[in-house]
């Protein structure tokens, strides 16, 4: 069978992708305008872009629109998460999507909501409502400093939709460190021509893509299936996009590819932070092992 987004869903994409990409509180550029500053103090979530959000209905896209959603499906959603997991949208996006429509105020951006992510709890100090399951939170030093951590005692459960849409976050973060890559290496010139033009940067640029293509089918499928074992191979496929991903375009920038100036190193830091999600890889791993072994018997 052939998937193929739909006109309209290619216009949701391209809608949010404009913007995002012209508002002033999200976005690469915005990102790289704010270091080394969230070094010196604890990162503030801009409420006027949270709103700005909530009007978009990036997190009412699922309510029916009796309730004044969109009355949109798992399809949508992850194609609107893959968009902002690419401009490295902050903030609790997830657990504000998921309350839409039982926390007052989170469908339109006006709430936001944190909530435990197995033992993880992102932006619990800027939160107006903690989910059930924060109790006893102890705050972490996050390897990105704009994503602010909190661990909780014991872990709390994951629901398949939030796996999803981390998915479709590391899918968005995987693409975009793809085209980073393969820009640079057309444009950075070494020995007198594009670095693009040696084997060793031929051969990583086109596993990125590799890596980028097929998790991006896991993830779709796994959006129009909405079954829990398609929803853990998804996962890990774009987890080991994102992250090998942004390796190996720190890789092909180089030592420049660290410094505050560029954003590669901001997606691994991110992709780091979303694949501790959840209790990491393990829960998807078990889940799609038990599935093979129920299978086979």
């Amino acid at each position: 069978m052939r998937f193929q987004l739909t006109d309209d869903q290619r216009a949701l994409q391209a809608v949010v992708r404009d913007v995002i990409g012209r508002s002033s509180g999200a976005g690469p550029s915005w990102r790289v305008a704010q270091f080394p500053a969230p070094l010196k103090a604890a990162p503030l979530l801009d409420r006027g872009f949270w709103r700005a959000l909530g009007d978009l209905g990036v997190f009412s896209l699922r309510l029916a629109e009796a309730d004044g959603g969109a009355g949109l499906g798992l399809p949508e959603a992850v194609l609107v998460f893959e968009e902002v997991g690419a401009a490295l949208v902050p903030g609790p996006l997830i657990a504000t999507h998921l309350a839409a429509g039982v926390v007052p105020g989170a469908a339109g951006g006006e709430t936001v909501v944190a909530a435990a992510d197995g033992r993880l709890v992102e932006w619990l100090d800027e939160a107006d409502v903690v989910l059930p399951g924060a109790e006893g939170a102890v705050a972490l030093r996050s390897v990105d400093p704009l994503t602010p951590l909190h661990r909780v005692p014991a872990p709390a459960r994951v629901e398949p939709v939030a796996v999803l849409l981390t998915a479709a976050e590391q899918l968005g973060t995987a693409g975009r460190v793809c085209g980073l890559a393969v820009q640079h290496a057309r444009t950075r010139e070494q020995f007198g021509q594009p670095i693009g033009a040696f084997q060793a940067v031929k051969h990583l640029c086109a596993q990125l893509l590799v890596r980028v293509e097929v998790a991006r089918a896991a993830v779709y499928a796994a959006a129009v299936t909405g079954d829990p074992v398609d929803i853990a191979a998804a996962r890990l496929l774009a987890d080991e996009a994102a992250v090998r991903g942004a390796r190996d375009c720190l890789q092909v920038h180089g030592g420049m590819g660290f410094t505050w100036e560029s954003e590669v190193h901001l997606h691994l830091k991110r992709a780091w932070v979303r694949a501790q999600r959840g209790g990491g890889n393990t829960e998807s791993e078990e889940l799609l092992a038990a599935d093979l072994v129920g299978g086979a018997v």
